[in-house]
């Protein structure tokens, strides 16, 4: 990684090859085998299965922040050229209210023109994020992500931005792709955007099915992929009815290097639709050591064990 993100320097992931194309296993390092069992469903499906029927090539996409310090802002947004829109992650582990206040307030003076979105990994409180839409009501704020934790708090948050007459979307990440049921928050009314990432959803033909069904608007993100997993987020995106908002498959942007021949790094704002193709040398040059290979294997022959 350039920097650290979602507390990682090195982003671990296992590559293989199906009947169709190169695929990406890629949960993170502290998943139990059930949930990484549906990454694994989603893996195989891009790998073995044809490609979805799309009505778009060029997808907009957003510019990433990592929680770094004010003074690193324009260093970090640097990578990603023009964008129309920037994610700014907060509720870092370590740091406090004040210092998210002070990157979104940098955000804002260097961008004026952008739009932004607020991602806490559902690490405010109610307090908090109620307090962080007031602040932000009015600007060019998207909406919040993840703002709280649990589904209860999510209701309760949306509850009381709607009695305070803020006009301040929600929208919600892990408490759909971390779900048992992911269309539950839907039906509660407790956010009005669905964030959507491919892996967890068991893949693109499940993830089109539950952005239909559950009635929001959408935005396809990313799970910190290399270019073979960012193609399959890119199916997703091209494939779904409506967009209304920039998507989040720019974070390779983040990372120092990649396993493809046409990397899937934002050029101004856009990325367009296509499988990459697979670089034998790179792929090579980023080889994890064999301790590295074992667990990865290991954990693969657990979850095909569940599927």
């Amino acid at each position: 990684m350039l920097t650290t993100f979602r507390g990682l320097a090195f982003r671990e992931m296992l590559i293989f090859r199906g009947a169709e194309r190169f695929a990406e296993f890629s949960p993170f390092l502290e998943y139990e085998d059930q949930e990484s069992a549906i990454w694994l469903k989603s893996s195989l499906s891009w790998a073995n299965n044809p490609l979805p029927k799309t009505i778009r090539s060029k997808i907009s996409i957003n510019a990433t922040l990592p929680a770094v310090a004010a003074n690193q802002v324009k260093k970090t947004l640097q990578a990603f050229g023009d964008f129309e829109s920037v994610k700014i992650k907060v509720a870092e582990k370590g740091q406090d209210f004040a210092q998210d206040l002070e990157r979104i307030q940098k955000v804002r003076e260097l961008y004026p023109n952008a739009k932004f979105r607020i991602d806490a990994n559902g690490g405010y409180s109610v307090i908090q994020a109620l307090e962080m839409a007031k602040l932000l009501a009015g600007s060019k704020l998207e909406y919040l992500e993840q703002p709280v934790a649990t589904i209860p708090e999510m209701v309760e948050l949306h509850d009381l931005i709607a009695k305070a007459n803020l006009k301040v979307k929600i929208a919600a990440d892990e408490s759909i792709r971390k779900a048992q049921d992911p269309l539950e928050i839907a039906r509660l009314g407790a956010c009005d955007i669905a964030v959507i990432k491919v892996a967890p959803m068991g893949g693109v033909e499940k993830a089109i099915e539950l952005a239909k069904e559950s009635g929001l608007e959408i935005v396809v993100s990313s799970a910190l992929e290399s270019s073979i997993g960012i193609a399959q987020g890119l199916a997703l995106a091209a494939a779904v009815p409506a967009l209304n908002y920039s998507c989040g498959l720019g974070t390779l942007n983040l990372m120092a290097g990649d396993i493809v021949k046409n990397p899937l790094r934002t050029q101004n704002g856009f990325l367009e639709f296509e499988v990459p193709e697979i670089d034998q040398d790179l792929l090579e040059e980023y080889r994890a050591p064999e301790d590295r290979e074992e667990f990865w294997m290991k954990r693969l022959e657990r979850c095909l064990e569940l599927l």
